[in-house]
């Protein structure tokens, strides 16, 4: 008679201590809201990667520009200041100046 009585009883708490340890391993700190926050995480750098890798591909593609491409050399070579060989180049530094206002003068009657 005691055994027909433990039998449930030892089913019950085997369920209900598997439904606590549930509830404590998915509300914990290894549970879904740190999942869900990794998953997050994961999708971030997953973009961060594809944007670098799309950074790459065009550094790759104005390379081969510059190798192949004289209009394209002749371009950068400007913008880092470096000119024709026979060139001249003048750099003017300080403050701008203008031109004094003429002044009208009056007309003799």
């Amino acid at each position: 008679m005691f055994q027909s009585f433990l039998r449930p009883i030892a089913a019950l708490a085997t369920l209900a201590g598997l439904a606590a340890y549930a509830t404590i391993m998915l509300r914990g700190p290894q549970g879904l809201s740190a999942l869900a926050e990794k998953r997050k995480q994961i999708r971030t750098l997953e973009e961060e990667n594809a944007n670098l890798a799309r950074d790459v591909e065009e550094r790759k593609k104005f390379i081969e520009r510059l190798k192949h491409d004289p209009g394209t050399q002749e371009l950068e070579l400007q913008k880092f200041g470096f000119l024709h060989e026979h060139d001249t180049q003048f750099k003017v530094t300080g403050q701008r100046i203008t031109p004094p206002m003429k002044e009208s003068k009056p007309a003799n009657k």
